[in-house]
């Protein structure tokens, strides 16, 4: 199957893979909880969401290592996950910028 996303520009693209990693609300949850915390073992961050399963948070934690947003280290049998603060950043200013360029205006009105 051919995507047409290759007829988007890079940026568009990049966004749209952000957005797409941080539409969850449990991976939201997680990049807050990082961003308070500094630092967390994947086995408090489970414990901070009693409603979803380890291997669930696992998940959701996977992707957004993929994606860049933030990074994990093993430590002995823990893994220390943190933020990248570089994607966040980059995500941020994206989105400033995307949203910036969007101006109040009638529609439908």
């Amino acid at each position: 199957m051919y995507a047409k996303t290759a007829e988007f520009d890079a940026e568009q693209q990049q966004m749209a893979q952000y957005a797409k990693v941080l539409s969850h609300p449990a991976r939201l949850a997680i990049v807050q909880l990082l961003a308070r915390r500094q630092e967390c073992i994947v086995g408090d961050i489970a414990q901070e969401f009693p409603f979803l399963s380890r291997t669930t948070v696992s998940q959701h934690l996977q992707e957004l290592k993929n994606a860049g947003i933030i990074s994990g280290e093993i430590d002995g049998v823990k893994i220390c996950y943190c933020l990248n603060y570089d994607a966040i950043q980059a995500i941020n200013a994206m989105f400033k910028s995307f949203f910036k360029n969007i101006s109040e205006g009638s529609c439908c009105k």
